[in-house]
C-alpha cells in the first residue's frame, strides 16, 4: 500500500491537505506543577524535565495589585501546586504559553497522591466556582459548548453567591485593570 502512494502524484496533495487539517500545536501534556505564578498562569516540568509556562484556558484572574489577586494564586496553588497534571491545549499565546485546560486530582479523591489516580478537577473551573477569576468570555468561542456552559454556570453562580471577588459591589476585570494601567 505505501509503494503505491509513493508512486501515486496525488501524494503531495495529500500530505498538503492532511497538514492543513492537522492542528499545528496541540496536545496533551502530562507534567508535574512546580510553580504558580498568579490565579491563572503556572509553571510544569515535562517527563523531560523541561519547563513550560501554562495559561488556564477561558479564565482571567486578578492580577498581583488588584484586590484577590493574591487570594486566587494561593487558591490556585492549593489546588495544583506539586500535582502531577494533564494539559489539554491548542494554542500558544503571544507569550509562547501553552494556553488549555489543566486536570488534576481533587484533594476530596480518596487516592489522591497514588498513581493512577483520576485527574477530575478542571482547576480553570475550580478558580470560577469560588469567585477568584472572571469566566474570559473573550475566548469562550475556543472552548467546546458543553465547557464553555460549565464556565459561564460556574461564575453566574459565584456571582450570586457573592463568594471571591464577587464579594466587591464592583470588582474591576484583570483586562480593564491591565488597560488602565498602560
Amino acid at each position: 500500500m505505501a509503494a503505491r502512494w509513493a508512486d501515486d502524484a496525488r501524494l503531495p496533495l495529500f500530505l498538503c491537505l492532511f497538514a492543513i487539517a492537522a492542528p499545528s500545536a496541540a496536545g496533551t501534556l502530562a507534567a508535574r506543577v512546580v510553580g504558580v505564578t498568579d490565579g491563572d498562569t503556572i509553571t510544569v516540568l515535562d517527563a523531560a524535565k523541561a519547563p513550560h509556562k501554562v495559561r488556564l484556558a477561558a479564565i482571567d484572574a486578578p492580577e498581583k495589585g488588584q484586590p484577590f489577586g493574591r487570594r486566587s494564586k494561593l487558591n490556585l496553588s492549593r489546588l495544583v501546586y506539586g500535582q502531577d497534571a494533564r494539559i489539554e491545549w491548542t494554542k500558544k499565546d503571544r507569550y509562547g504559553r501553552i494556553v488549555g485546560t489543566v486536570w488534576v486530582v481533587s484533594a476530596s479523591m480518596p487516592c489522591r497522591g497514588e498513581p493512577g489516580c483520576p485527574k477530575t478537577l478542571d482547576a480553570g473551573l475550580a478558580q470560577l466556582t469560588v469567585g477568584l477569576a472572571w469566566h474570559y468570555k473573550k475566548y469562550a468561542g475556543e472552548q467546546d459548548p458543553q465547557q464553555r456552559g460549565q464556565y459561564a454556570f460556574a461564575e453566574d453562580e459565584a456571582r450570586a453567591r457573592q463568594v471571591g471577588l464577587w464579594r466587591d459591589a464592583q470588582p474591576v476585570p484583570p483586562w480593564s485593570w491591565r488597560r488602565s494601567r498602560r
